[in-house]
């Protein structure tokens, strides 16, 4: 196998694009939200002109700036300019822009992209998840049912706006380190040929001189014109899928206990029929609430036709899994109506025992008090 020459150009301008992603509520209103932040919130809009024409928005998220931070890594704190997307399916997004200093070259990110990517960052998720608390706090009567859950989803972009000359989008892809960045590979050992290519073929230009690269865990972003609409479509992304897992282990949990109380509900306790009553309604709730949050994810992004950039966001969904985590949800959505119906058969079974057993008791009290009479 021939030995690539390394790449010899540096970063001249570029970021990198920190992600934390949890979720704080049931819902958002994003009206009420955007008056509570007294003007320091806007709404998402596209940048890029072909964005409009692929992509629809119907509700589209708050954007609060957060200011400077110096976030807290493994290696030493870095300065960032800090943000929070808040969307109105409960969800809110942290991110930190981490500049690139000039001269930089991709190889020496790896370190960066490794201690981000494969080693755990409990000082970052956490002062991530301090900056969601404040801010849903300060905006709570906009948050429905609010909430918190150990859960994250993490997601890092790696911007370069321009090399140390100007390159086509051809030449990066072929001969920068991009595999290893995004795996955040710092073994000498080079990677298999499998392993990049594996990578390296969710890759997309629309233009010579420009480039993406999307992963499951990061993507790599040669974008000359400065312009954010990829990055914040992954974001969208991973906002779907952190959605998907939150009810995903919901659903687990409250199976769970259901079964449980139905375990419980043996013996002469069967003769009661509000254990059903209440499992159902407990049930039926649950299958509202999973109706509602299907509908708002089906709606958040709406693909309008077939441009480059509907292309990139169909292709990142894939690349996260999110049908196979949304097809797992509806599994269990489907799981949790049965087992609402077989709640519904079995109090309507115990209410006919009930009526049964009364209609007994009183042809025996009938024939009972004959007989005392006599």
């Amino acid at each position: 196998m021939p030995v690539r020459e390394p790449f010899p150009h540096q970063v001249e301008e570029g970021a990198l694009r920190v992600y934390r992603v949890f979720d704080v509520a049931d819902a958002i209103d994003l009206v009420r939200a955007e008056a509570l932040a007294k003007g320091t919130g806007a709404r998402h809009r596209w940048e890029g002109v072909h964005s409009s024409a692929a992509i629809e928005i119907p509700r589209p998220p708050i954007h609060l700036q957060l200011g400077r931070r110096q976030v807290p890594l493994a290696s030493g704190t870095r300065e960032a300019e800090a943000s929070l997307h808040l969307f109105e399916y409960g969800v809110a997004s942290v991110l930190y822009k981490i500049p690139i200093a000039p001269g930089t070259g991709l190889e020496d990110l790896l370190p960066l992209s490794e201690e981000l990517q494969v080693l755990p960052t409990p000082a970052l998720d956490a002062a991530a998840r301090r900056e969601a608390e404040e801010i849903c706090r300060a905006l709570a009567p906009a948050l429905e049912k609010p909430h918190q859950w150990a859960g994250l989803e993490t997601y890092h972009v790696f911007v370069v706006r321009a090399f140390d000359a100007p390159l086509p989008a051809r030449e990066v892809l072929e001969r920068a380190p991009l595999a290893r960045l995004l795996l955040g590979e710092t073994s000498d050992t080079p990677l298999s040929e499998q392993e990049s290519a594996d990578v390296l073929k969710h890759h997309f230009s629309y233009l010579s001189d420009d480039l993406a690269v999307v992963d499951w865990n990061s993507a790599f972003l040669y974008e000359p014109s400065g312009v954010a609409d990829i990055a914040d479509l992954l974001e969208f992304a991973t906002a779907h899928l952190l959605e998907l897992r939150y009810y995903d282990a919901l659903l687990d949990r409250e199976l769970g206990a259901i079964y449980g109380e139905m375990e419980a509900g043996r013996g002469l306790q069967k003769l009661v029929t509000r254990r059903y009553a209440r499992l159902q309604r407990r049930t039926a709730a649950l299958l509202l609430e999973l109706s509602e949050m299907i509908e708002r994810l089906e709606n958040g992004v709406k693909i309008v036709g077939d441009f480059y950039l509907a292309r990139l966001y169909q292709a990142a969904v894939r690349r996260f899994r999110l049908p196979a985590w949304q097809e797992d949800v509806l599994r269990k959505q489907r799981l949790l109506a049965d087992v609402n119906r077989l709640l519904n058969d079995a109090a309507d079974v115990r209410r006919g025992e009930l009526l049964e057993t009364t209609i007994i008791l009183l042809i025996l009290w009938e024939i009972l008090w004959a007989v005392l009479r006599r």
